[in-house]
């Protein structure tokens, strides 16, 4: 991938993009933005929500991780969506599911079932974002026919 399209995120310190999902309850895709790593949480959560208004203007709820704040949430309610940050206990020690997270978390691992997002191979942010389209496209279908293909896992 080229270098003006990946960044470096500050705590992980490798090159990549950030893959920002807006879904339903179902894991079910609604909005889709790819970024560099170096664009905010914030700023990346901004533009789902905008596109989530835009495109479904029924959804007055959404869940967020940690990750989108302040200016997430604000952005939020002048577009009409109630947005409620989901936080882990502190006081908590291991592995623990986090509710609401864990939709957002099974999207992102069925859509890693298709080979081309495992890694992303795209040059364009915008390419990246037709290959989840598509991947979901193809997940959609699969559970419309109750059709359970290999995937590059299985072979």
């Amino acid at each position: 991938m080229p270098a003006a399209g990946q960044g470096v995120e500050a705590d992980k310190k490798i090159a990549e993009r950030k893959r920002h999902i807006g879904g339903d309850t179902l894991g079910l895709l609604l909005a889709v933005l790819v970024t560099a790593a170096s664009v905010s949480d914030n700023a990346g959560g901004i533009q789902v929500l905008s596109q989530v208004a835009q495109a479904h203007p029924c959804v007055t709820k959404a869940w967020t991780g940690t990750g989108y704040r302040t200016k997430a949430i604000d952005h939020g309610a002048t577009l009409g969506i109630d947005v409620d940050v989901v936080r882990r206990d502190p006081g908590q020690k291991g592995f623990i599911v986090i509710p609401r997270r864990w939709v957002v978390e099974r999207t992102f691992g069925r859509l890693m079932h298709h080979r081309r997002l495992a890694r992303d191979y795209e040059t364009h942010p915008h390419r990246s974002e037709a290959m989840i389209k598509l991947a979901m496209v193809d997940l959609i279908s699969r559970r419309l026919t109750r059709e359970s293909t290999p995937d590059w896992r299985d072979t």
